[in-house]
């Protein structure tokens, strides 16, 4: 199974992913640490309003993050980019936004070290791994997102 498939499956964005989907990949995995975690569309709404300056509704942030409004107008697209670090070419076509998808990704995965919620000395191990080893690690890791995924509700 290629890297690609690994993106795609555990927690990166795929090339393909729809506004919605990159929007709530933002929300889990690229929160400002300087703001407080948000508990519903309400709180997300006011960071990101407080944040930039631009008014954004907690029904706007809910039609973002359930499909139902694709094609949001840029001020809001500016904010979401800015509030979230994000160039905001993240939200455009799959040509353009698959490679910033991939540094997103590692951004995330980075902050998760400093944050300790991965160890360091995990990914020196899988990067030193023979590729049938890493391999098997793949396999594993993609089983366990599918597991994880089927357990949320």
């Amino acid at each position: 199974m290629g890297r690609g498939m690994m993106r795609e499956q555990v927690g990166g964005i795929s090339p393909g992913a729809s506004l919605a989907e990159k929007v709530e990949w933002l929300i889990r995995n690229l929160w400002p640490a300087d703001a407080e975690p948000p508990r519903n569309n309400v709180e997300t709404a006011a960071a990101i309003s407080r944040a930039t300056g631009e008014d954004i509704s907690s029904t706007t942030v809910w039609k973002l993050r359930t499909g139902r409004q694709e094609n949001p107008q840029l001020k809001t697209l500016t904010a979401l980019a800015t509030f979230f670090g994000v160039p905001i070419g993240f939200f455009g076509f799959a040509g353009e936004s698959a490679p910033i998808g991939d540094d997103l990704t590692i951004k995330a995965l980075q902050r998760d070290v400093e944050q300790g919620i991965i160890r360091p000395e995990v990914l020196r191990a899988l990067v030193d791994l023979s590729p049938r080893a890493r391999w098997v690690v793949d396999e594993m890791i993609l089983a366990a997102a599918a597991a994880d995924r089927e357990r949320k509700p």
